[in-house]
């Protein structure tokens, strides 16, 4: 994959040209020029080294879960969280042009693309072939030119590789979104008076109820905590690190509290990133009140 011809208007994500991450590049800075990388690693390396501006980077998807290494690198990344952006997941099954819906006898993709399309193959009764990314299996339907022969990607793997939408929307649910966020090199102040996220690790004490004491300042002082994870780090049983999104700016009186006493009780509170919230998280979160 090649290196940007302008570092400073490129946006970089994991994949190849067309995947799921190249559209919400497209989609939330249109202006900029994709970067596609082998790696999320090569994606943080093109950005600390100059070679981007930015990274792209799925976070979670609303059916599959968070996405498996992400919380492992972001902490070692050497970045800033400085947006997040929410993207609809559209599946095509993709044919090379000329192809109908009844050739078709064998459809590749990624194997969460697949699982989220599970309705479409057992109704056409296709061969199921679990592929790297939903972008190269794109690729290979252009490249193998055989009818028979279609892909699960979307419409913008279709507009690259020259191939035809054979059914549009065939996911199985309507709610399928994915989360990114960008990070760059330089940490960006939101206005702490407009919604924001904080997304911090931490790793807390390793005394009884220290998890439940270390949390217990964001319930006390109104702070709405929208995801928690724990992951295993170094390889120790005992040692549990936790990745957390709160609503709200560190520089509010609620979080400033929240984080003292999160702080008294962990070893570490790393801050990753103060970002605004974006209006898909606003909209849903007013759709549940």
């Amino acid at each position: 994959m090649n290196d940007s011809p302008d570092p400073g208007n490129a946006i970089a994500f994991q994949g190849e040209l067309g995947a799921y991450s190249h559209l919400s590049c497209r989609n939330a800075y249109p202006g900029m020029e994709p970067f596609p990388c082998r790696t999320f690693e090569d994606a943080f390396a093109a950005v600390r080294e100059g070679r981007a501006r930015y990274a792209m980077i799925p976070i979670e998807n609303s059916l599959a879960g968070r996405v498996a290494d992400v919380h492992h690198l972001i902490p070692y990344a050497g970045l800033h969280i400085i947006a997040e952006h929410y993207e609809r997941i559209s599946h095509h099954l993709l044919g090379v042009p000329g192809a109908t819906i009844a050739d078709v006898r064998t459809v590749k993709s990624h194997v969460h693309a697949l699982g989220q399309c599970r309705n479409l193959v057992r109704e056409l009764g296709l061969t199921a072939i679990v592929g790297a990314d939903t972008a190269g299996a794109a690729a290979e339907v252009a490249a193998r030119k055989d009818p028979s022969f279609a892909a699960i990607a979307s419409e913008l793997a279709a507009e690259i590789h020259g191939l035809v939408s054979l059914r549009a929307h065939i996911e199985d649910a309507e709610h399928n979104t994915t989360r990114f966020v960008v990070l760059a090199r330089e940490a960006r102040e939101p206005n702490p008076n407009l919604p924001c996220v904080t997304t911090f690790v931490f790793r807390v004490r390793n005394v009884a109820a220290a998890l439940y004491k270390a949390l217990g300042g964001f319930a006390t002082n109104g702070i709405n905590m929208t995801r928690l994870e724990s992951y295993m780090v170094g390889g120790e049983f005992v040692a549990t690190q936790f990745y957390a999104d709160v609503e709200g700016h560190p520089a509010s009186h609620g979080l400033r509290l929240a984080l003292e006493e999160l702080d008294f009780f962990s070893h570490e509170v790393r801050i990753l990133g103060v970002y605004p919230q974006h209006p898909f998280r606003i909209h849903k979160r007013f759709s549940f009140e």
